[in-house]
């Protein structure tokens, strides 16, 4: 069994939850006149957003709350506001995910309190029901046990993150490593087969950084862990 419940998210699922959602919000017969996304994470929905809707104003608000994958490293806060006057404009918020809800919950207040919207409402793709503190306006999917949504734009992001964490707990008792293993830990561990792509591309930036070392013997290739 998975050390961590993972999904992993295709394109193909995103366009789709996004035609879903647009389908919600407009048959509720709310229109919002501007978008606000969650950056990082809501970059991409809140742009199909703008397209399926129609709407042509689109800002961001970065909130810092979770730092490597599937981990919470820092207290929600606003790292970049938005600095925009919203007066007598109708804001729809939108992140990839309602989880924690915390990020949710600071930007609807930091655009509530610094921007003067006429209403603010909340779209995701997802909503942990169980664990969440703030239930979206709309959303397509409830999941009701916590799950961590690999979505294509963090992939290599988070399949760096999840090696690491292999490496820090494996790597007390394993210091030397094939490709071949690691990949295999990471499916053990996470459930999910990102592709050789983003493994190659994972294990070359940890080499660049130092985590791991490159050595060659004879025709065999291995790599150290360095923590």
């Amino acid at each position: 069994m998975a050390k961590v419940r993972c999904k992993l998210v295709s394109w193909n699922e995103v366009v789709r939850w996004c035609m879903d959602l647009a389908d919600r919000i407009l048959e509720s017969g709310w229109r919002p006149d501007v978008i606000v996304a969650i950056a990082r994470g809501a970059y991409v929905p809140a742009r199909l957003l703008c397209d399926l809707l129609q709407v042509t104003d689109l800002a961001s608000v970065q909130v810092a709350h979770w730092g490597r994958a599937a981990e919470i490293t820092t207290k929600a806060h606003i790292k970049c506001p938005v600095k925009v006057d919203l007066s007598g404009r109708k804001v729809l918020i939108v992140d990839d995910i309602a989880d924690t809800g915390e990020s949710i919950i600071i930007a609807k207040k930091h655009i509530e309190q610094d921007c003067n919207p006429a209403e603010v409402k909340v779209a995701t793709m997802q909503w942990i029901s169980p664990v969440c503190k703030i239930k979206p306006d709309y959303y397509v999917e409830e999941v009701k046990e916590w799950i961590w949504y690999q979505y294509p734009w963090t992939r290599l992001e988070d399949t760096i993150d999840f090696i690491e964490k292999i490496l820090k707990e494996e790597g007390k008792e394993k210091k030397e490593w094939t490709r071949r293993e690691i990949i295999s830990k990471f499916k053990e561990w996470y459930g999910i087969d990102v592709g050789k792509q983003y493994y190659d591309r994972a294990i070359a930036y940890l080499i660049k950084q130092g985590t791991l070392e490159e050595q060659v013997k004879g025709c065999k290739r291995t790599l150290i862990y360095k923590g």
